[in-house]
């Protein structure tokens, strides 16, 4: 048998050294502790911590470590980790050290370049991508402006798109995540049968974009959006948020409901109805600001990683899993939503592991 490399005995060093820096704080405890948020097994910590034959954590694991050990304090309710926004000031400090401490370790153990971007999940990467297609909504006849008309010498086809801002903040980043994929961008109406069968993106409300509302109800989202008369310039959304159906609507910056403050947003990803070895993912709004929001949560280059991190440490493993997020508005400019931040996320849901 081959000796473990120095940077896997390394991290398994200091994984043991931080449980037992803890009085009385046994394998089997914290195991117990991390299985408040995800099962784990006290002989899987204990194949962390072997200097021999040491197991690598997943990324995520390595997030609780340094939730759990960077704060002396017991979490309400008992033994597990703190969420970041439990922490306080100084121990937010800590978990970052210590969070980029242990991912260091886990690149330099795996071989992998020790940058966020790679030492966390990369949502947007697709497992053996061939196919990835964009749907939109095209605008109705009477919202398209001069641009959008084909008999203008000037016609441009984008100008037929609704929430184009949020395309193409996704259309770049998709194709640098995924170099040899076919990305192509479709309208409800012409999409093909064959393209709906692949790695697919929704962008935008059930209202004109019909295929939303079709495959949300295929894949049995708990998260649906409705027409309401209180609200001429979009639909709200409706989740079961502890045991009770709430709606949840956008905030506005006058009296007249003119200026957005605050809209809301909706990031889902779960396995294709229409082939379950494909994803399915919608960005939607109750508005374009909405849509833009959830598009850019993990495409902005300052925010992604800890949202990333978020769904790593609240949904793990899980095959399908969906947030409402407050999208705040400043400026007339959709500012992209922390799910680590207080009263970002509205709402969660996860379900099923892989």
């Amino acid at each position: 048998m081959h000796p473990a490399p120095p940077a896997a005995q390394q991290l398994a060093q200091r994984l043991k050294q931080l449980r037992q820096d803890r009085p009385r704080l046994t394998q089997e405890k914290l195991a117990a502790a991390f299985s408040a948020e995800e099962q784990l097994a006290a002989a899987t910590v204990s194949s962390w911590e072997s200097t021999r034959t040491p197991k690598l954590p997943p990324q995520h694991r390595l997030e609780a470590y340094a939730r759990f050990f960077a704060t002396p304090r017991v979490a309400e309710g008992g033994l597990r980790p703190f969420r970041v926004d439990e922490l306080t000031p100084d121990e937010k400090r800590e978990y970052e050290k210590l969070s980029a401490e242990l991912r260091r370790l886990r690149a330099s153990a795996s071989g992998e370049s020790s940058t966020e971007d790679s030492t966390f999940n990369r949502s947007w990467r697709f497992q053996d991508p061939d196919l990835v297609t964009f749907v939109c909504a095209r605008l109705p006849d009477d919202k398209i402006g001069a641009f959008g008309d084909p008999a203008n010498p000037n016609y441009t086809e984008l100008q037929t798109y609704a929430d184009v801002d949020a395309l193409m903040e996704l259309h770049g980043h998709i194709r640098a995540e995924n170099p040899n994929a076919t990305v192509r961008i479709r309208t409800t109406a012409d999409v093909e049968p064959d393209e709906l069968t692949g790695h697919l993106i929704l962008l935008g409300g059930v209202v004109w974009n019909t295929i939303t509302g079709r495959l949300s109800k295929m894949a049995q989202l708990p998260v649906r959006q409705v027409t309401d008369a209180g609200l001429e310039s979009g639909d709200i959304f409706i989740a079961d948020i502890d045991g009770k159906e709430q709606e949840l609507w956008p905030q506005w910056a006058d009296e007249d409901k003119r200026v957005l403050a605050e809209d809301v947003g909706l990031l889902a990803r779960v396995r294709n109805p229409l082939n379950a070895g494909c994803t399915l993912t919608i960005c939607n709004g109750i508005h374009s600001r909405g849509v833009y929001g959830a598009a850019r949560a993990l495409t902005d280059a300052k925010l992604r990683g800890g949202n990333e991190r978020f769904i790593a440490t609240n949904f793990g493993d899980a095959d399908s899993f969906a947030i409402l997020m407050s999208v705040k508005v400043i400026k007339n400019q959709a500012m992209t939503p922390d799910f680590n931040s207080p009263d970002v996320v509205l709402y969660k849901w996860a379900l099923g592991a892989g």
